[in-house]
């Protein structure tokens, strides 16, 4: 749905950060923190995540009832160069199978961390996302995250940011930190 500055804001819109640069899922989570801050219902549903393993899992405890986040993940992070394996595949479609079920809900924002990393591993068919986003009620709003997002779903967002790397520690050798990188 498209808008001019006369028009109001739709209820729902679909937000896409992908990009190489880091802060697309710390972008989502600022969402999901100012959403739930005004009492909205947020669903994330992280793809590919290790679970447990991350800080936004103890901060969604902190904000629910109004933030639930699910993760469908392996212990750790999956495989992102070469064939993908089946607990990979299983996992994706676990995923998605409960997003589908959490927009049944009607949740004021679903966000679908790593959705785009899923489709360009092949875990998950392009067609069904594109389904799901149409398919959203229309006071649902979507983010979707996730390096190479395909052309189509930009063409259905609303607000598609590119997240370019200018500079990042793991370059200099130094591994992930803490509370910025997880």
């Amino acid at each position: 749905m498209r808008y001019t500055k006369k028009d109001k804001v739709p209820a729902g819109i679909v937000v896409v950060y992908t990009g190489d640069g880091k802060g697309k899922t710390t972008a989502s989570l600022g969402i999901a923190m100012r959403a739930s801050g005004q009492g909205q219902k947020v669903v994330m549903v992280q793809f590919l995540k290790q679970r447990g393993y991350v800080g936004e899992v103890k901060s969604a405890s902190l904000l629910a009832p109004n933030f639930e986040l699910h993760q469908f993940g392996r212990a750790e992070f999956a495989n992102l160069s070469g064939k993908q394996e089946e607990i990979d595949r299983q996992l994706a479609r676990e995923g998605f199978e409960f997003a589908k079920r959490a927009m049944a809900r009607a949740p004021d924002i679903l966000i679908l961390d790593e959705i785009n990393v899923a489709l360009s591993l092949g875990l998950l068919k392009l067609k069904d996302v594109i389904a799901l986003v149409k398919s959203r009620p229309k006071d649902t709003s979507m983010v979707l995250t996730g390096r190479g997002a395909p052309k189509e779903l930009l063409a259905l967002a609303d607000i598609a940011t590119e997240m370019r790397e200018l500079k990042h520690h793991y370059r200099q050798g130094f591994g992930a930190k803490i509370g910025i990188d997880y």
